[in-house]
């Protein structure tokens, strides 16, 4: 197993409430850390699992699953490999 940092954006909330936080503490088993910057709140996940697909997938469902709406998912592993396949492809390398 590998361990992976990930993070979920979520849309629809205005403010992280007692209750919500307990809810999504519940949904997660815990492992998350959550954080509201510019009026945005996101989860910070940092799970062991096989596979990063098969762990974002997990938190999107448990987190949905406390009644929030994920839009996007932010990882460090995913911005590196966009970073090398632009290259490949020669975009933004000065080509």
């Amino acid at each position: 197993m590998s361990n992976h940092r990930f993070t979920l954006i979520l849309s629809g909330i205005s403010e992280i409430t007692p209750e919500l936080a307990d809810t999504l503490f519940e949904a997660t088993g815990g492992d998350i850390e959550w954080n509201m910057s510019d009026r945005v709140v996101f989860l910070e996940f940092d799970r062991e699992a096989d596979s990063l697909f098969d762990t974002v997938r997990s938190a999107i469902s448990q987190a949905e699953s406390a009644g929030v709406r994920v839009v996007r998912v932010e990882s460090e592993a995913a911005n590196t490999i966009a970073k090398i396949n632009a290259e490949l492809l020669g975009v933004g390398s000065g080509s």
